[in-house]
């Protein structure tokens, strides 16, 4: 399980180190939302301060949620006002300090299982000449048609297969649009668009069909607004 804690205190990011110790699970360590964002690390669960210097946990996770739309965002804080805040970028949890270990490994245990769900969901194989390679469908970042095959581009790496654009578009999903005749996009991965075009979070541009646009922008913005938080 892969586990980041950003919190700008200290204290608080070795606290939440030693439960998850506790608990057999590790953790990176991040000081600012900044320098969580610089290393471009995609993370099962985030425990994130909303009170941070700079960029703070709310537009912090806006930005998360750009890289990994199924990224799980627990949020730690003084303030119980910030929950409603919370509302609007799909937190898993909000936890209050000082935090009590009880708590703490109630909802640590309940966003593993959430976490193993998705990505037992969320698994992918692409199947090449010499190789089957299992991959996590938030990792693609887009698929092109090549005549016969298609090119699947993932965030490490380009596959190149047999398959019909019709056949993957079935495969991936509702999270995937088919933006163009010759592109299938990973929504989680748009980052801005305009009328002809989409950007992705790489910085890769791809074509959108102007008779597209309007049906593209609809399941956008249906996809952002999905999620949401939830309490145990």
């Amino acid at each position: 399980m892969n586990i980041a804690v950003c919190d700008d205190e200290k204290e608080v990011r070795e606290q939440i180190k030693g439960l998850l110790r506790r608990q057999n699970q590790t953790a990176i360590l991040y000081a600012s939302g900044e320098e969580l964002l610089a290393a471009k690390e995609q993370y099962d669960i985030v425990f994130l301060d909303i009170q941070l210097d700079g960029k703070n946990g709310i537009e912090t996770a806006r930005a998360l949620r750009q890289l990994d739309r199924s990224v799980i965002l627990i949020f730690v804080t003084g303030l119980k006002e910030y929950v409603f805040d919370a509302f609007d970028v799909g937190a898993f949890h909000y936890l209050l300090k000082p935090i009590e270990e009880k708590k703490f490994t109630e909802v640590l245990e309940n966003a593993v299982k959430e976490a193993e769900k998705k990505n037992q969901q969320e698994l992918f194989v692409i199947k090449t000449r010499n190789r089957n390679i299992a991959v996590r469908k938030n990792q693609i970042l887009f698929v092109e048609s090549r005549m016969r095959k298609a090119k699947i581009h993932t965030i490490k790496e380009d596959y190149e297969i047999y398959g019909t654009m019709n056949d993957l578009e079935k495969q991936l999903g509702k999270n995937f649009y088919r933006c163009h005749r010759g592109y299938l996009v990973n929504l989680a991965h748009v980052s801005e668009y305009t009328s002809d075009s989409i950007r992705l979070t790489d910085s890769t541009v791809i074509y959108l069909s102007r008779e597209k646009h309007n049906e593209f922008v609809k399941t956008y913005m249906m996809y952002l607004h999905g999620g949401g938080i939830s309490y145990v």
